[in-house]
């Protein structure tokens, strides 16, 4: 029996989005088995907790803020292959250098690294991603990218975790991440071969009549961009597990793969129920989220690992969620400057709130624990008003 056009055209997209789900799974292997050791890693080298909050905040700042430029220039030239490309090399390379670093200095020059590798390729590769959501539903189709993605993440970090438990090495376990490094870069060009014009799977895309980015957009921004400054930095959190002694070293990792672990499955599933009921999903999911921080910071063994669940949750939650809708949110040709916009302020408050977060460990963790619940617990308004102004999947009439 004969596909007809709309069920080839979902089949063509599924496939892409698979292909691009486990190029994503190589890379997360890579980078989050890499974060989720540098926060002791630094400690041995010599950084102190503020150091280690300030290093991954600023990471951070540089992996979301500078998106904007790579959304724009990507808009501007169409380039979205070769702009994804350059940047997986940079960051994949970034990761076993690691091994290499004989001090903090160096080691935190690698990490900042790693992030403007990823700066430069993820708002290409979304709105290539997005061409593809539309056969599919864009929650549906972004939540099994970001599961395949997590998933990665999970692996990575207890591989590293079995490294460490066997030879007690963190060089060589940033050494054993090369494989999954040159496997990312090899399944990218893959995929540029494979697909080289991604936008051709967009017949018809959402053209929003506006003289810019329309003002629900400015709204959800506001509303993300206090969720990032409330969410501690894993490092930061993982330093605490090593100095509190919450948390055997060794288990650290695995505790980093449980939170990775939750966060692709709430992706998956909260990517359906997008589809279904709209933006109406983070509004429970932010509050849930929200109590990640008196569990990990006060809190034993299995609070912590409670806590590092909902930490999780929200990080998937958001990564899933938030680029599924800024694409119905703006025009299509402007998708790649409005994802740099919105991950480039996402990053300024990441970073401005985990240096906060590293400073007061050192003065005051209940004082730590009330500035990342208050600021969590404020985006909840600006959803309810992203709610009422913009009919998202499942609340259009």
């Amino acid at each position: 029996m004969k596909q007809t056009g709309k069920s080839l055209a979902a089949s063509v997209a599924l496939r892409f989005v698979l292909l691009i789900g486990i190029m994503s799974f190589f890379a997360d292997f890579t980078y989050e088995g890499s974060r989720s050791i540098i926060g002791p890693y630094l400690g041995i080298l010599g950084a102190s907790a503020a150091a280690v909050g300030i290093i991954t905040g600023f990471g951070e700042l540089l992996g979301y803020g500078l998106r904007l430029v790579s959304g724009r220039l990507s808009d501007q030239t169409g380039q979205y292959w070769p702009i994804t490309i350059f940047g997986y090399v940079i960051q994949m390379a970034s990761v076993p250098l690691l091994a290499l670093a004989g001090n903090w200095p160096v080691a935190a020059l690698l990490i900042i690294t790693e992030r403007v590798g990823k700066a430069t390729r993820n708002p290409p590769r979304d709105v290539m991603l997005s061409h593809a959501a539309k056969e599919m539903g864009y929650g549906w189709a972004f939540g099994v990218h970001e599961a395949l993605d997590q998933f990665g993440a999970l692996f990575g970090p207890l591989v590293v975790a079995a490294v460490l438990a066997l030879r007690g090495q963190y060089q060589l376990a940033f050494a054993a991440l090369l494989v999954p490094a040159v496997i990312t870069v090899s399944l990218v060009l893959v995929a540029r071969w494979l697909y080289p014009r991604p936008q051709e799977m967009e017949a018809n895309p959402p053209n929003i009549n506006t003289t810019g980015l329309p003002r629900v957009f400015w709204i959800y921004l506001a509303g993300a961009v206090l969720v990032a400054a409330g969410f501690a930095d894993f490092p930061l959190i993982a330093f605490h597990f090593g100095k509190a002694s919450t948390v055997p070293t060794a288990l650290i990792p695995v505790f980093y793969a449980v939170a990775m672990g939750v966060s692709g499955l709430g992706s998956l599933i909260f990517g359906r129920l997008f589809d279904r009921f709209g933006i109406s999903v983070l509004i429970p999911l932010t509050l849930l989220s929200a109590l990640f921080a008196p569990l990990v910071f006060l809190g034993g063994f299995w609070a912590a690992l409670i806590g590092m669940a909902l930490w999780g949750l929200g990080m998937g939650v958001h990564e899933s969620i938030i680029p599924a809708a800024v694409a119905l949110m703006v025009p299509a040709q402007r998708r790649a400057s409005a994802y740099g916009l919105f991950t480039g302020g996402y990053g300024v408050f990441w970073f401005l709130g985990s240096a906060l977060i590293g400073i007061l460990y050192g003065i005051s963790i209940p004082a730590l624990i009330a500035f990342s619940v208050l600021a969590e617990i404020a985006a909840i308004p600006l959803f309810f008003l992203v709610r009422r102004q913009f009919s998202l999947p499942g609340s259009r009439t």
